[in-house]
């Protein structure tokens, strides 16, 4: 095996004293396959890579770790990052999610200082733990707090856990008051998205019937009903595909039953990828007896994103024909779309989401990336709720039998927290969540636009710490993602990157094309045919960047984790010269190949079907392992992968750094970096998250010239 020799770069990654003592990185087997599609040839070198089963496959990806390792523990400023790194990721408590039932309050928090997150009920102004997956930890492996659900009136618990963030979770359930943890367990529930029946005796949930780790896993899940109590083995089927001949879908979409305290109707969603659902409805009492017979509400076409039931009436935000989203109003017993009362029209804001309280409907809504929330009330005005500074809203929730909400809100320079919301529109910082003492006062944060090649403003925002010099000569770290119409990148609290800052660096989030800053045009400017956007938008930041003299090509990273692989791995190959190192977080680098993974056909509307002539097309565009070129001068490149990850499986970055070790002229290393322990990053734990920061930002002031004189 000849080793993989790295040139000036490698001597800025590790000192000569060092260098004997790091071990090659592999050279990967190659074993050329071809597929053609639609009369073109495509060939892959390392097919081998998605048998995770092959005899070459483990000791390759130990044997890429241990020469990552070798490098990444040597760099000069790694201790000194992961030491701040850990000091400001134990000093913050990062909660989750917040949830009001009855008179309890249940929050899902990783406390100050704590591994991982954990779930908490308040009541009575005291809070008691719930759920600790800490204390099932062991030394080579640990448990992490998927989700979880309280029934209304706050009696019961269901959650899910699963090891080493393989996300596959087991369904449990707990008596809150008693803290038991009762005997039923329920396997393949991931995203088992439980709702409960308003007298809290039991709950729908979906399942999941493919094998773990095969094409099949997301493929034609089922409803089942469960009672508190009974044989889960014997749950009744309520919903799967060709059991109704009345409902029609595919085997990418997957169903699920939802009912609410003040309805006696059930909504059927059927949904895949997209953010639209197809819809309907039927009373809930022929629903549990299995005889439904399911009203349609509205298909996928009608482009319906949230729906909230109350009564006789059913609330659905919709985006048909008004991309930033408009709420309407239907009966729950004879629905109607087409007839359905507009009762908030479009305006600016892009609706995001919806939570029933006893004074009305509280909107989750967002400009451009900045949260903003609204409420509908019984009298049907919409008012506007004025938050404490601009933020993301990162979630909401009410309770129908009370006045207010509870919202998640975070700002780069400010911390994490859980609000109220009361009745007269006023905010108040519940407490639960304590401040971290961190001195934000050195940083400072500003929003501003790059002009893309078609003139498109493309919002990004930067922080720094305050005095920086324009003088083209500072790291700067700019990530972008751009995919499914999902806001990546809003304003959430510096935390760990500030350590990254404090080394002189600009750290940078650009919000490109494909995500939903903008509403669905913003999407659809990203998606399949118009993908390219979406890196050319990064391209364009960074190049507004540089032009600012806010850093230079010698100083330029850019970054981006899961279908952020995307971005990364085209803008690397479209315009190597203008970076000096690629971060590529379990990106998808191989779309092409998404038919070998546990989530891959479920995608296709997202990306395009490989059966079908323009879906080939979009994804061979897409595909950044196809398209790199032997003897590029491509920039350092770091990519990392969890062996447990359910959504990106660890092909993709394997067969991205075999293909780029084989390729770059540039000298420059590219490594890839495995967790053995670890997912797609939902179910790490802070210490895996802290090591992983430390390493990117030690790896990216090696590659950045002059950074060490900082």
């Amino acid at each position: 095996m000849k080793p993989v020799v790295y040139g000036v770069a490698f001597a800025l990654a590790a000192s000569s004293a060092f260098a004997a003592d790091i071990p090659p990185a592999p050279v990967a087997r190659v074993a050329p396959v071809t597929d053609t599609y639609f009369g073109e040839t495509i060939t892959d070198r390392y097919r081998w890579m998605e048998n995770d089963k092959d005899p070459d496959w483990l000791p390759f990806l130990k044997q890429q770790n241990a020469h990552t390792r070798a490098i990444l523990d040597t760099l000069p400023k790694r201790d000194e990052l992961l030491k701040r790194i850990q000091q400001l990721s134990g000093d913050i408590a990062a909660p989750a999610r917040v949830e009001k039932s009855g008179t309890r309050l249940f929050y899902q928090q990783r406390p100050a200082g704590s591994n991982n997150f954990k779930l908490f009920v308040r009541e009575g102004g005291k809070d008691r733990v719930l759920v600790d997956p800490t204390k099932l930890d062991t030394k080579t492996s640990h448990v992490s707090l998927d989700w979880w659900h309280a029934s209304p009136d706050g009696s019961k618990l269901v959650y899910g856990l699963s090891k080493d963030g393989s996300e596959d979770s087991v369904l449990h359930i707990m008596d809150v008051r008693s803290g038991t943890v009762l005997k039923e367990r329920i396997v393949n529930t991931q995203g088992a998205e439980p709702s409960w029946l308003a007298d809290s005796s039991g709950f729908f949930y979906n399942q999941l019937t493919g094998a773990v780790n095969t094409p099949e896993r997301f493929l034609d899940s089922q409803v089942r009903f469960h009672k508190i109590g009974a044989d889960a083995a014997k749950d009744p089927i309520l919903m799967k595909r060709g059991q109704d001949a009345a409902v029609q879908y595919e085997k990418i979409q997957a169903p699920y039953i939802y009912t609410t305290a003040h309805s006696n109707y059930a909504v059927l969603v059927l949904a895949d990828v997209r953010q639209e659902r197809r819809i309907y409805t039927a009373p809930l009492k022929d629903t549990l007896a299995g005889k439904a017979k399911w009203q349609p509400v509205a298909d996928f076409a009608d482009e319906v994103t949230d729906i909230d039931s109350h009564g006789d009436d059913l609330y659905l935000l919709s985006t048909k024909g008004h991309p930033r989203g408009r709420l309407l109003k239907t009966s729950a017993k004879s629905p109607a779309l087409a007839s359905a009362q507009e009762v908030v029209p479009e305006s600016d804001l892009v609706l995001q989401g919806l939570a029933r309280a006893r004074d009305g409907l509280y909107i989750r809504a967002m400009d451009g990336g900045i949260g903003k929330l609204q409420r509908l009330g019984t009298d049907g005005k919409v008012t506007s709720i004025a938050l404490p500074f601009d933020g993301t809203l990162g979630s909401i929730d009410a309770d129908a039998d009370a006045p207010g909400a509870l919202v998640i809100l975070s700002g780069w320079l400010q911390p994490t927290g859980i609000w109220s919301v009361s009745a007269d529109g006023k905010l108040a910082d519940t407490g639960i969540t304590p401040k971290p003492a961190i001195d934000v006062s050195a940083y400072t944060t500003e929003r501003r636009f790059a002009t893309a090649k078609d003139g498109t403003k493309i919002p990004y925002s930067l922080i720094y710490k305050k005095g920086l010099k324009l003088d083209g000569k500072n790291p700067a770290f700019i990530s972008a993602y751009g995919s499914y119409g999902a806001a990546a990148y809003t304003p959430s609290f510096a935390g760990r990157t500030l350590a990254l800052v404090d080394q002189g660096a600009v750290v940078g989030y650009a919000n490109v094309r494909g995500g939903g800053e903008f509403g669905r045009e913003w999407h659809r400017a990203g998606q399949l045919e118009n993908k390219p956007n979406t890196w050319r938008d990064l391209i364009a930041v960074c190049e507004e960047i540089q032009a600012k003299g806010y850093t230079s090509p010698a100083y330029q990273t850019i970054g981006g984790r899961s279908a952020g692989g995307i971005t990364m791995g085209r803008a690397l190959e479209e315009r190597p010269d203008l970076f000096a190192a690629v971060i590529s977080g379990v990106g998808w680098h191989n779309p092409l190949r998404y038919v070998a993974e546990q989530n891959g056909y479920g995608e296709e509307p997202e990306w395009g079907a490989i059966a079908d002539p323009a879906g080939f097309k979009a994804l061979k565009s897409i595909d950044s392992y196809q398209q790199v070129v032997d003897g590029t001068k491509y920039p350092a490149v770091l990519l990392t992968t969890g062996v447990t990850d359910p959504r990106v499986a660890p092909f993709h970055p394997a067969k991205m750094a075999a293909r780029l070790q084989a390729a770059t002229a540039s000298g420059k290393p590219v490594l890839l970096r495995v967790d053995f322990d670890a997912g797609h990053g939902m179910g790490s734990t802070r210490a895996q998250q802290d090591a992983e920061a430390a390493d990117t930002y030690a790896f990216i002031l090696s590659q950045t010239a002059g950074a060490a004189a900082k």
